[in-house]
Parts: structure tokens; C-alpha cells; sequence
């Protein structure tokens, strides 16, 4: 096997794009932050924004010791990349001249860019749980979770196989992308799903809050929300046309697509809300816009502008449908990861199966693989269906583990007490908006959403 990481030049222009990508999908962690903040009551807004934010803390401090290298290292086992092989970012490190290269970057812009990849993941996992969590038991579940979940799911997903000039393998990556060719662009899969199945599992062995559903509040702040959702569309760009780790006719076409979807999906969002309820609101527009990201994401760079219409519509649609099947089922997911993020990254990574089109750069790197409504019969369906169904089923099980490790050993969940008081005062021994501010327990007109 010849050396990897190859070595070269870098070119300046894709540098520049891909710094600036990394730059945008950091800033949606943030904007996540005020997303979910904004949905819960005033006295657990800071512990949700922490949530996200302590998320950028433990998840940058592991990539840069061993996540990189257990997502990125030659295939190990079969499941996991190499976590020795780039410990510490060994042999990445350099300033000019001949380096090491991830295409036509620096290999360091790509640990930087696919490090906030992991970020973002984690932090969209708190939602399923805010309002009666214990931020110890965050912490530890954010640092098992992703070495244990996250970064082999990735292996599985984003590690490509790599060949030199001569056609040789110099580097073998997961098998999702590189076995079973299931396509993701930038992360429906693990990003997504991975995170809504951990949000289940997780919620589901924190149970219910206390009153739930009758005493459920009200967002506190829904300029917050608005803002958020805001960030993270524009936060997006990076994450998706950012993904063509170039800049070139792919990124182009991914920041339409993108762009298109994520229009689709609010108005069929915000269609659901008038004819179930009766009013648009601004919540279920921020939510909707969420939706159509999500289920774009894994599908950007395989459809074309009418396949991404479709796919932000049935999205919309869906993830509004899916919200309230929470109050049936049983399981309080308090901001709705289940709902959209699940849901949506379902939405967005099946429907690659029907809306492939041959002319696509993800269609072409497959040799003209295309989609069900494009002739290709069910194969590129069934390939979707089966990395879907694995990421959902190995991160439920292993966040079920991990919570319920936690919950036998430091505990998971607020007294009574605390959860009456919020978590702001009881968990860092604040207030967003001073002493006056009062428990929300008024009941929610609609469904809060993620």
C-alpha cells in the first residue's frame, strides 16, 4: 500500500472555500443554540443554549486527539478507521509547500471542516432531552456517545476510498459509502438520523417531564427561533455545497438545491399548520425551514431542481405531520428531534432512491446510477434503505447503553424539585433575564418543533 495521506500543493482557491465552509458550519452550532433556546421556558434557556455550546468544548477536544483518526483512518475491523494513525493529528500538520492533501485542500481545512460536522450532531441530540436533564450527565453522554456512535458512523459514511495516481488503493474507508455505494453527500445519515435515533433512546429512558403533556410551556422567545433558524440556513451553505470539498460546478448546484428544498419545506410546513390548525405561525415556518435542510442534506448533490422541490415539500409535509405523533406514542421529545431531524433525514436519504437523476455529479461518480422515477429500478433504493435502517438501529441501541449506564450510575434526571425550579438556577446558578423571572408552566398552543 503506498502512503496516505497523499502529498501535493494545495489549490488556493478551494482552500479559501473550504476555510470559509468550516467557518459557516461552525456557526450553526450557535445557531442551534438560540433555535432550541428559544423553544423552552425562560428558566431553562441557558442550560439549552449550554447544552449546544459545551458540545463545541468535549467534541473539538476528542477530534483533535483520536476522532479524526477513528473517522478517517484506514479501515479497521471493518467498522471503525484507525485511531492510532493520526493521534494527536500526527503527520498532518503543515504551513506551505509540498503537504499533506485531502484532494485539492490541506488536510488540515478538512479536519477542521468535518470537526464541525461532529459538533453540530452532538449538539442536536439536547433537544430531545431539554428541561429535565442533568448537565453532568450531558456532558458524559456527549463524550461516550461520540466516541462509541458518532465517529464509527461516519467512518461508515463520509471515509471514501482513495487511490493514486496509478490507480492503487492507498487508503480503504466505511462501508456504506465505499460497499454498499448508499449516497449521503453531507450527512442525513450521520448527521441526521444518527442523531434523531440517539434523541429517542435518550428520552425515552429520561421519561416524561413532569405534567407532560398538559403542562407543557410555551416558547419563551420566538424571535430567538427565528434568529436561530435564520443562522442555520445560512450556516447550511457551508454544510452542504461545502461538501463538494471544492469550489466548482457541484458546490453551485448543491447551493440551489439547497436552496430550493429548504423554500419548498417551510411553505409545506406552514400549508399543514393552515389546514390543521387554522393560522400559520412563525414557529412552524422557522421549523419548516429546518426540515427542508435536513432532508436536503443527504440529497443535494443527486437531484435536480424539481427533485429538490419534491423532496423539501414532502419533508415539510411529513415532519409537520410527524410532531404530534409524540403526544400518541408516548415519548416527550421536548423540541422535536425525533420529529424533523429523524424524520427529515429519512425523508431526504430515501428519496435519493426514486430522484437520482443520471446527470447528477452523485449519479456519475456510481456510473450512472439513477433513481427509481428515472429508470434505475429499486437498486439505488434499496442500498438508501439499508444505511438507513443501520445507522438508526446501531445508534438507538447504543445511546439505550449509554443512557442507561448513566442513568444506574451518576444520574440522568432532575429532582422534582429542580426541574419546578429550571435548570438555569439549578444547574449553573443562573438566570437569563434576572430574579424576576418567573417558572413558565402555561400549556402550548402548538407543537414545539426542532
Amino acid at each position: 500500500m503506498g502512503t496516505y495521506p497523499l502529498l501535493g500543493v494545495a489549490d488556493t482557491g478551494d482552500t479559501a472555500w473550504m476555510l470559509t465552509s468550516s467557518a459557516l458550519v461552525l456557526l450553526m452550532t450557535p445557531g442551534l443554540a438560540f433555535f432550541y433556546g428559544g423553544m423552552v421556558s425562560s428558566k431553562n434557556v441557558l442550560n439549552t443554549i449550554m447544552m449546544s455550546v459545551v458540545s463545541m468544548g468535549i467534541v473539538g477536544v476528542l477530534w483533535s486527539i483520536y476522532g479524526f483518526s477513528t473517522v478517517f483512518g484506514d479501515n479497521t475491523f471493518g467498522v471503525i478507521g484507525d485511531p492510532g494513525q493520526f493521534f494527536g493529528l500526527r503527520g498532518l500538520i503543515g504551513s506551505n509547500g509540498t503537504i499533506p492533501l485531502a484532494g485539492t485542500i490541506p488536510m488540515t481545512v478538512f479536519v477542521a471542516f468535518q470537526l464541525m460536522f461532529a459538533i453540530i450532531t452532538v449538539a442536536l441530540i439536547s433537544g430531545a432531552v431539554a428541561d429535565r436533564l442533568k448537565f453532568r450527565a450531558w456532558v458524559a453522554f456527549s463524550l461516550i456517545w461520540t466516541t462509541v456512535v458518532y465517529f464509527p458512523v461516519a467512518h461508515w459514511v463520509f471515509d471514501f476510498d482513495v487511490t493514486d495516481a496509478g490507480g492503487s488503493l492507498v487508503h480503504r474507508g466505511g462501508w456504506i459509502v465505499n460497499r454498499l455505494q448508499a449516497i449521503d453527500f453531507a450527512g442525513g445519515t450521520a448527521v441526521h438520523i444518527n442523531a434523531g435515533a440517539a434523541g429517542l433512546a435518550l428520552c425515552i429512558v429520561l421519561g416524561k417531564r413532569k405534567g407532560w403533556p398538559q403542562a407543557s410551556s410555551r416558547p419563551h422567545n420566538l424571535p430567538f427561533v427565528m434568529l436561530g433558524a435564520g443562522l442555520m440556513w445560512f450556516g447550511w451553505f457551508g454544510f452542504n455545497a461545502g461538501s463538494a470539498i471544492s469550489s466548482n460546478g457541484l458546490a453551485g448546484s448543491t447551493f440551489l438545491t439547497t436552496t430550493f428544498a429548504t423554500c419548498a419545506a417551510m411553505l409545506g410546513w406552514l400549508l399543514v399548520e393552515q389546514l390543521r390548525d387554522g393560522k400559520p405561525t412563525s414557529l412552524g415556518a422557522a421549523s419548516g425551514i429546518v426540515a427542508g435542510l435536513v432532508a436536503i442534506t443527504p440529497s443535494c448533490s443527486s437531484v435536480n431542481v424539481l427533485g429538490a422541490l419534491a423532496i423539501g415539500a414532502v419533508a415539510g409535509i411529513a415532519c409537520a405531520l410527524a410532531v404530534p405523533l409524540k403526544y400518541s406514542l408516548g415519548f416527550d421529545d421536548t423540541l422535536d428531534v425525533v420529529g424533523v431531524h429523524l424524520v427529515g433525514g429519512l425523508v431526504g436519504t430515501l428519496m435519493i432512491g426514486l430522484l437520482l437523476v443520471p446527470e447528477s455529479g452523485a449519479a456519475q461518480s456510481l456510473n450512472g446510477a439513477r433513481g427509481l422515477f428515472y429508470g434505475g429500478g429499486f437498486s439505488q433504493l434499496g442500498k438508501q434503505a439499508v444505511g438507513a435502517c443501520a445507522v438508526l438501529a446501531f445508534s438507538f441501541a447504543a445511546s439505550l447503553v449509554i443512557a442507561y449506564a448513566l442513568k444506574f450510575t451518576i444520574g440522568i434526571r432532575d429532582t422534582e424539585e429542580e426541574e419546578y425550579e429550571g435548570n438555569d438556577e439549578s444547574e449553573h446558578a443562573e438566570s437569563a433575564y434576572g430574579p424576576a423571572a418567573a417558572p413558565d408552566t402555561a400549556q402550548s398552543s402548538v407543537g414545539s418543533s426542532a
